[in-house]
């Protein structure tokens, strides 16, 4: 059956303390959004929708930057959470098949729990998804009976013995769209708070004579972030996660806890993590590669064999075939390096390629920046830049040549050749002799007076 996923993200989250949106906030080095996105494409959804409100602008270019297909509606006023789904009924109304509402601040929801919430709708016709809460604090309480879910309460709502219930909503919902909308759009404001409660369509369904229930899930599952705090817990658990799914999968940590993933982070199998590694967004890890202690790594592939570290640093753009060793204090953005290459240590490749079983000396640097564009560094095979050689590109050094270390090159280097680019060692006996009993003279001067 046909599925739509609403993802609701409008609101301002002001327990964040933050101008920005409490969805863009930073979960595993990506926005809270993405992971409720994310949640939503396990179902292989027709058409996913985030309704955004406030920092509509931000909200839409992160979720068009996840999945440019999603479309975005807004939401002006926010006015409740069944006012928020209703502003997708211009595009949803008389699509087939079921919609799911998930929330953009809800980070953890699994796959195989909206799979039991969709497979819930062939025994319901609205199904929600509560939790068995530790603390049941504000939340909104589920009134059942067996099976059947009578009704939702928010807390500000409920009485002092429907408080006293540990059943707790989490927010999410699935109906046939249809319904959906039928019912959102009966849902008044007359409550506490004044809002249109998504919620009430549990009693409005129930007084058409249609069944309601609801799906338990982990309570961690549900962990919606409302405060500074909660993100911090909610990085732990995610971090928590990651790293026991690396570990079985076949990953060597030599120190968990001091490893920090992304979202999106790919690692093969007999990969070898070490301590204290920096996981950003757009990183994979091919099996049987190293990477050493203190690397920070984003937006870049490391293939099989490769080892990267310690203290290396691989930004967007870096590509690393099989055996490629990137020492420490080398920093690697937007350039290719070839099977077998070598950059041991202290350097920086930028706008480059280099091609395979090249070694590149201590100090060396592509000078890629001109203060207004950036240009190419060309090595060919099995090259040998010597130390602390300066590469200022637009330049491209041939197989098999040479640079000699120290040098400047503004100029292309033919293949097999070698490149000499600094000024002549000139020697002159005694002058530092001199120049110490000189500058001695001076300081002892400058200690009298």
């Amino acid at each position: 059956m046909p599925v739509s996923v609403i993802i609701l993200a409008a609101g301002q989250g002001t327990r964040m303390n933050s101008d920005l949106p409490k969805v863009l906030h930073p979960l595993g080095a990506a926005p809270l959004l993405h992971h409720a996105m994310r949640a939503g494409q396990s179902l292989d959804p027709d058409r996913t929708i985030v309704v955004a409100g406030h920092g509509a602008e931000a909200v839409s270019k992160a979720a068009k930057a996840f999945d440019p297909d999603v479309q975005i509606v807004l939401q002006t006023e926010q006015r409740g959470t069944g006012h928020a789904v209703l502003q997708t009924a211009p595009i949803l109304t008389g699509m087939p098949g079921d919609t799911i509402v998930l929330y953009g601040d809800t980070p953890f929801l699994r796959p195989d729990t909206l799979e039991r919430l969709r497979q819930a709708r062939a025994r319901h016709a609205v199904v929600f998804l509560g939790f068995i809460a530790q603390d049941p604090a504000r939340y909104g309480r589920m009134v059942t009976e067996g099976e059947e879910l009578l009704r939702i309460v928010e807390f500000k709502d409920a009485t002092a013995e429907e408080r006293r219930l540990t059943l707790c909503n989490s927010g999410v919902v699935c109906a046939e769209t249809a319904l959906l909308f039928d019912l959102v759009a009966q849902v008044d404001s007359a409550n506490a708070a004044g809002e249109f409660y998504l919620t009430d369509i549990v009693a409005l369904a129930r007084a058409r004579g249609l069944s309601a229930g609801v799906v338990i899930a982990d309570e961690a599952e549900t962990l919606g972030i409302d405060t500074r705090a909660q993100l911090a817990r909610a990085e732990t658990l995610f971090q928590t996660a990651m790293r026991a799914e690396a570990l079985e999968n076949g990953v060597t940590l030599t120190a968990p806890d001091t490893v920090f993933f992304a979202l999106d982070t790919h690692i093969g199998r007999d990969a070898v993590i070490a301590p204290n590694v920096v996981f950003g967004p757009g990183v994979t890890v091919e099996s049987g590669a190293v990477i050493h202690a203190f690397c920070h790594l984003e937006g870049c592939h490391i293939s099989r064999g490769a080892t990267v570290g310690p203290f290396a640093r691989l930004r967007p753009g870096a590509e690393l075939a099989e055996d490629v060793h990137v020492g420490n204090f080398v920093e690697i953005k937007n350039t290719v390096l070839d099977e077998g290459v070598k950059v041991g240590h202290l350097t920086y490749l930028g706008d480059a390629h280099v091609g395979e079983h090249s070694n590149i000396g201590a100090g060396t640097v592509t000078c890629n920046y001109d203060g207004v564009m950036k240009h190419r560094t060309e090595i060919g095979a099995r090259a040998f830049i010597g130390s602390d050689s300066i590469l200022v590109a637009p330049v491209s050094i041939g197989a098999g040549a040479m640079t000699a270390a120290g040098s400047v090159i503004t100029a292309d280097v033919p293949a097999q050749a070698l490149a000499l680019a600094r000024a002549r060692q000139v020697n002159k006996p005694g002058l530092a002799a001199r120049l110490m009993e000189r500058l001695r003279t001076i300081k002892a001067a400058k200690g009298q007076g």
